[in-house]
């Protein structure tokens, strides 16, 4: 895929390396301060002097907020190598594709933040580990991505590629756009099954994350066998395969988010027809 290398973005917080999945800046001063008061006013100005100077080598671009996540800052880095560098691009692009079509909509698109976070993390939807692989929470809307999740992809699932890459990131930032035009609220508690509300809400995320890759294609941003990356890592991750690769019989009554074959198959749908409406796998009769 064709990009920018070294991209920025301001709606990636980048918590890499913090313990616990954020909210180390504020708590971090918060304890070097309980301890200094302990020594009088020279010991509080140690203990600001050591935090700063902390923040200085070791911390990341933001502030962090209400719920301990570190917030990017426009402008700031926020990326610290390449592989986020290519997530923050397809981020961008993926948003931008999305400000397009809600303004054909006459609509305002508002744009989600994106975590990068190292094996687990805190968000408004709770405490999640890496191996609960990429999610989005509606109730921060931020999508979050442990990067060691591409590396278990290519690697144990046999889907490599930058475009593999690329459609994760585009189907969970299709789960903010279903947050937003509040098609994520019919799931409730119809989570299980091959017909359940839940397989419908992740394969409509994948037609979502097709209407994007039509309009890569249209802007000469594909390299070869890039789309052919795309369809795999939608296979890879069918709730059949993942049944079969764990050794399971499959069992289409425990399905969350649909089999190989309607991954690819709805993903095929909004690539082809790049039109939301095209995506309403709540009115399909069959998946």
């Amino acid at each position: 895929m064709k990009w920018s290398s070294g991209h920025q973005s301001p709606d990636v917080i980048d918590q890499r390396g913090l313990r616990g999945g954020g909210g180390g800046g504020s708590g971090a001063l918060g304890l070097l301060l309980s301890i200094g008061s302990k020594f009088g006013l020279v010991g509080i100005l140690a203990a600001v002097g050591i935090f700063f100077v902390g923040q200085r080598f070791f911390g990341s671009g933001g502030s962090a907020d209400a719920t301990g996540a570190q917030q990017a800052v426009p402008g700031h880095t926020t990326t610290r190598d390449e592989p986020a560098a290519f997530v923050a691009f397809v981020l961008d692009d993926v948003q931008d594709t999305w400000t397009s079509e809600f303004q054909s909509m006459n609509r305002v698109y508002p744009r989600a933040k994106l975590v990068l976070f190292t094996d687990q993390v805190r968000s408004a939807c709770g405490f999640a580990s890496a191996a609960s692989g990429p999610f989005y929470c509606p109730g921060d809307q931020r999508a979050y991505v442990d990067l060691g999740f591409y590396r278990e992809l290519s690697e144990k699932y046999g889907a490599a590629g930058d475009f593999a890459q690329a459609y994760v990131i585009a189907h969970e930032i299709g789960h903010h756009v279903q947050n937003v035009l509040g098609i994520e609220k019919r799931v409730g508690n119809d989570r299980e099954g091959a017909d359940s509300a839940s397989v419908r809400l992740e394969l409509q995320a994948d037609c979502f994350s097709g209407i994007w890759a039509r309009s890569t294609k249209q802007r000469a941003l594909l390299d070869s066998g890039d789309l052919e990356e795309g369809l795999n890592a939608a296979a890879a991750i069918g709730d059949d395969r993942l049944q079969r690769n764990a050794g399971r019989s499959v069992n289409p009554e425990s399905f969350t988010h649909g089999s190989s074959e309607q991954r690819v198959r709805w993903f095929k749908r909004g690539l082809e027809s790049g039109k939301v409406e095209a995506c309403d796998t709540f009115a399909a009769r069959s998946l």
